[in-house]
């Protein structure tokens, strides 16, 4: 009996002892929260502890444009000007387009070698049926005509297992046969004036209030976004940025929009080309970082066999992705046919899909799957163009030159690409 009273008072004993032990508990917190508390020595650490690891994200590009433009400045005198700022956004616009559908490709782990002769066949569509019908609908076709292509690419490639190489490689030759039997016996068909094609390269927002409206809007769009998304990091106790540090990176993108805004108010104004480019940029961007369908793409590049086990629906993920390539890489032929004058049976010929690839690839997006964004596009386009600008101020515009260059950089950016991947599987952290 006394056996049964002393174990009775041992469990109000110990429940009372439960709650105080619970509040003495320290509380496990994630060191990377700690990081920033310790001032420029916590960045400097972290800043190590991702180099080590392999994540060193955009950091190699924006790195080889600062040094494009200090090595093209020194040599040319004139390489840092607004006139240059807008020839290069000028003819950046339609390959970083086509570039913006390759990253979703390499985001699966594949390629599209199709994109260019895509294009043409976009231009010559839209050239040709709108001899016949108003200008609005002729780039709706030329447009859809690519949403199409792209479609039988990711249906070949999805059900019936053709790999998206062969699929793609036969589609570059197969489009651009088809683009000379639309042209007929026409070699070029110049853009007709009053058409919205003529616009997308030639036309500039001249109001100074244009350029400097956008950069504000782009700054205070940035901030509020930073902002919204280190609280919601915070309240889940995540890693997040403070105040400070996104007040520190507004201002720095502060000062880089507001410089562009002024370069292009010294030349002809704010171009609409970089207004459709930047609006392309930001939508996808959205869909791939904040919708369930976004995630899914990377949920595929990162493994297809864990992805299906989760419920994706792995072949219409494939079959959408290739339709994004393949009207993204439309728009970027009216682009081309715009800087070009017209449509002809070389329209996207030439180097241009080994263009939207090195982009893609130069400005961050890795080739084997699962790691990447669009701003990739931005920054690896600008990287090329830049690089054919300053040739062309030094009197070096040969191709031999400028494709020997851009060879070599985009081969940097893949060794740095698959150094950087074995490091993190090294780190644990692919």
């Amino acid at each position: 009996m006394s056996n049964t009273n002393e174990a009775s008072a041992t469990v109000p004993a110990q429940a009372a002892e439960a709650p105080a032990a619970a509040a003495g508990a320290v509380k496990v917190v994630d060191p990377r929260l700690l990081v920033r508390e310790q001032g420029f020595k916590g960045y400097w650490t972290e800043f190590k502890r991702k180099v080590r690891s392999g994540e060193i994200g955009s950091l190699p590009v924006v790195v080889g444009l600062i040094i494009i433009g200090i090595v093209f400045q020194l040599e040319t005198g004139n390489f840092l000007t607004s006139y240059n700022l807008d020839q290069i956004t000028l003819y950046a616009a339609g390959p970083g387009i086509m570039a913006v559908g390759i990253v979703f490709v390499l985001l699966l782990g594949e390629i599209d070698l199709a994109v260019g002769s895509v294009a043409g066949l976009a231009g010559a569509m839209w050239a040709v049926v709108g001899t016949d019908i108003p200008d609005s609908l002729a780039i709706i076709v030329g447009i859809l005509s690519g949403t199409v292509i792209g479609a039988f690419h990711g249906i070949v490639f999805a059900k019936i297992g053709v790999p998206a190489f062969v699929v793609t490689l036969a589609g570059f030759l197969g489009w651009a046969g088809l683009q000379t039997w639309v042209m007929g016996d026409k070699s070029t068909i110049t853009t007709p004036l009053g058409s919205f094609v003529r616009d997308l390269t030639s036309y500039y927002f001249a109001d100074v209030a244009a350029a400097y409206g956008l950069a504000v809007f782009v700054i205070v769009a940035f901030y509020l976004a930073q902002l919204r998304d280190s609280r919601r990091r915070k309240a889940a106790e995540l890693p997040h940025r403070p105040q400070s540090e996104i007040i520190l990176r507004t201002a720095l993108l502060a000062v880089l929009c507001l410089l562009a805004a002024y370069a292009f108010n010294q030349e002809q104004g704010l171009p609409l080309s970089l207004v459709i480019f930047l609006a392309i940029l930001v939508i996808t961007d959205f869909v791939l970082r904040r919708t369930t369908y976004g995630r899914q793409i990377f949920a595929v590049g990162g493994g297809i066999e864990a992805a299906r086990r989760a419920g994706i629906n792995v072949s219409w993920i494939r079959i959408s992705v290739f339709m994004i390539s393949g009207t993204l890489g439309a728009v970027g032929g009216l682009f081309l046919a715009s800087a070009t004058g017209g449509a002809d049976r070389s329209l996207g010929g030439g180097n241009q899909l080994m263009m939207c690839i090195a982009a893609a690839v130069i400005g961050g997006t890795s080739l084997f799957g699962g790691r990447g964004k669009v701003w990739s596009a931005l920054l690896g386009i600008l990287v090329i163009q830049s690089i054919v600008q300053g040739l062309n101020q030094m009197n070096l515009s040969s191709n031999a030159i400028q494709y020997m260059i851009t060879g070599g950089v985009l081969l940097i950016a893949v060794i740095i690409d698959s150094v950087s991947r074995k490091t993190q599987k090294t780190a644990g952290r692919a």
